[in-house]
C-alpha cells in the first residue's frame, strides 16, 4: 500500500485571497537622501529657533507680532518684510477725495483753550506761535488753534498742541502738531532697551526717571533703528556710532539749547555737545522742502519715501522752539509740507509706522503723572508708553 507523501511547506499554495508576503527590503537611496536632508535641516534650524526664542524672551514692551517682524528683518528676511509692508500700505492707502470731515477728531490732553491771539482768560504778553492757517475751506472749528496741555503753565504754557487737515486731496486726514517753548523746557534723550543698538556702558532707566516725573510735560519718539539708517549717535558727550556729515541731527548743547541741524561736525561730537541723534537728511532746510524728497534711496531701507504711512518729524521754528508733527498716510514729501506749514525752518523725519510714532503730553505730572494724553486720539501706543521701560530711545521734555 502506497502512503502519500506530504508536499513540502514551500509547495503549499496560499489560501485563496491572500497574497504571499514579500520580504521587506531596506530604504531606497532616495529615501535615505531625504532623511539625511531632513535631519540636516533640523540641525540648521536649531540656531535660528534659539535666536527667535531668545528674541521673544528678552525684556521688551513690544507685542509678539512686532518682535517677530523685527526678528525676521534682522535675520535675513529684510527684503521679504519690506515687500510685505509695502504691499500692505499700498493696499490700504486712502483714496483721494471723498467726503470731508464735519468736525475735527477730539484732541486729548488739552488743559486750557485760549485762542491763538491770547484773548480769553488773560491777555498774553509773550511770544506765542500764530494759528496754523487752515488749508481746507471752510475751516473746521478749532482747526489750527493752539491749546495748552500743561495745567500749571500759567501765562506761558511750555507745550501747545493743535491739529489741522493737511492735504486737500485727502480731506479726512488730520495732522497733529506740538510746539515746545525752548525758554521754558529742557529736552533729554534716553536710550531704550534695545535702541540705539550701540554698546553703552549703561542704558539708564529706559523710561522717564521717577524722580524727574514731577517736571515732565511731554515725551516723543526718536528716529529709526540704528540698523535701518546710516546715521550715528552721541549720548552723554560720547560718540557711540560715527556721526555722518549731511544728515539731519537733533542735538543738545552744553548750554541746554536743542536744535535740529544738518550735521557738519565730523565723525565725533564736540565737547560742547551733550547728545546728537541722526536720522537721514533734513526734510526741511531754510524753510524749504529738501529737493531730493522724491529719491526713495535717501529715506531708509524699509518703506522709502513714497509709501503712505504714519510718519513723524521734529524741527525748529525761527525762534529756536521745537515743533513736532505726526500724521497717518504720509509720504516724506507730505510730511515736509506739514512741517513747513506749521512754521518749521529746519526739520528731520523721525520714526515711522503706527507702532513707533508717539507724542504724549502730561497735564498734571505730579503726583503719579496724571492726565497723560497722545497728540492724536488714533495713535496706536498707550499714553503710558514711556512710563515703563521701552524698546526704543525717546525724548522727554521737562519744565525748567
Amino acid at each position: 500500500m502506497l502512503v502519500p507523501t506530504r508536499a513540502p511547506a514551500d509547495d503549499i499554495p496560499p489560501p485563496i485571497g491572500i497574497r504571499p508576503s514579500r520580504r521587506r527590503s531596506g530604504p531606497t537611496r532616495w529615501q535615505r537622501v531625504r532623511r539625511v536632508a531632513f535631519a540636516a535641516s533640523l540641525v540648521c534650524l536649531v540656531p535660528a529657533l534659539i535666536s527667535y526664542v531668545s528674541a521673544l524672551t528678552e525684556q521688551s514692551n513690544s507685542s509678539v507680532g512686532i518682535r517677530t517682524v523685527e526678528w525676521l528683518r534682522d535675520n535675513g528676511a529684510r527684503g521679504l518684510v519690506n515687500d510685505v509692508e509695502n504691499f500692505y500700505y499700498t493696499l490700504t492707502a486712502p483714496s483721494k477725495g471723498g467726503p470731508g470731515l464735519k468736525a475735527l477728531p477730539a484732541q486729548p490732553g488739552l488743559a486750557l483753550t485760549p485762542n491763538a491771539r491770547g484773548r480769553g482768560h488773560h491777555r498774553i504778553h509773550y511770544y506765542r506761535p500764530p494759528r496754523i492757517t487752515p488749508i481746507l475751506h471752510p475751516a473746521l472749528p478749532g482747526e489750527g488753534v493752539w491749546h495748552a496741555t500743561y495745567a500749571h503753565g500759567g501765562q506761558r504754557p511750555p507745550v501747545l498742541v493743535t491739529s489741522f487737515r493737511s492735504d486737500p486731496n485727502y480731506p479726512r486726514t488730520v495732522a497733529g502738531v506740538a510746539w515746545i517753548d525752548h525758554t521754558r523746557t529742557s529736552t533729554v534723550l534716553y536710550p531704550g532697551i534695545s535702541e540705539p543698538s550701540v554698546n553703552l556702558p549703561s542704558r539708564g532707566p529706559e523710561e522717564v526717571p521717577l524722580n524727574l516725573r514731577p517736571k515732565l510735560v511731554a515725551t516723543f519718539n526718536s528716529g529709526f533703528k540704528m540698523k535701518d539708517e546710516l546715521g550715528g549717535v552721541a549720548i552723554g558727550g560720547h560718540t557711540y556710532k560715527t556721526l555722518q556729515n549731511g544728515l539731519g541731527t537733533i542735538v543738545r548743547y552744553r548750554d541746554g539749547r536743542v536744535d535740529v541741524i544738518s550735521w557738519s561736525g565730523g565723525p565725533s561730537a564736540g565737547p560742547d555737545i551733550v547728545y546728537a541723534r541722526q536720522n537721514l537728511p533734513l526734510i526741511v532746510n531754510d524753510g524749504h522742502a529738501n529737493p531730493n524728497l522724491s529719491t526713495s534711496q535717501e529715506w531708509g531701507f524699509t518703506l522709502g519715501n513714497a509709501v503712505q504711512v504714519w510718519r513723524s518729524a521734529v524741527g525748529v521754528d525761527r525762534r529756536g522752539n521745537l515743533i513736532y508733527a505726526a500724521a497717518p498716510d504720509q509720504t516724506v514729501g507730505s510730511l515736509a509740507a506739514i512741517m513747513i506749514h506749521a512754521g518749521a525752518v529746519r526739520a528731520m523725519e523721525l520714526d515711522i509706522n503706527t507702532y513707533w510714532t508717539t507724542f504724549i503730553s502730561y497735564r498734571h505730572p505730579a503726583p503719579g503723572v496724571i492726565g497723560a494724553a497722545n497728540l492724536l486720539g488714533d495713535m496706536d501706543r498707550p499714553d503710558t508708553r514711556y512710563l515703563s521701560p521701552d524698546d526704543r530711545d525717546f525724548f522727554a521734555v521737562y519744565l525748567r
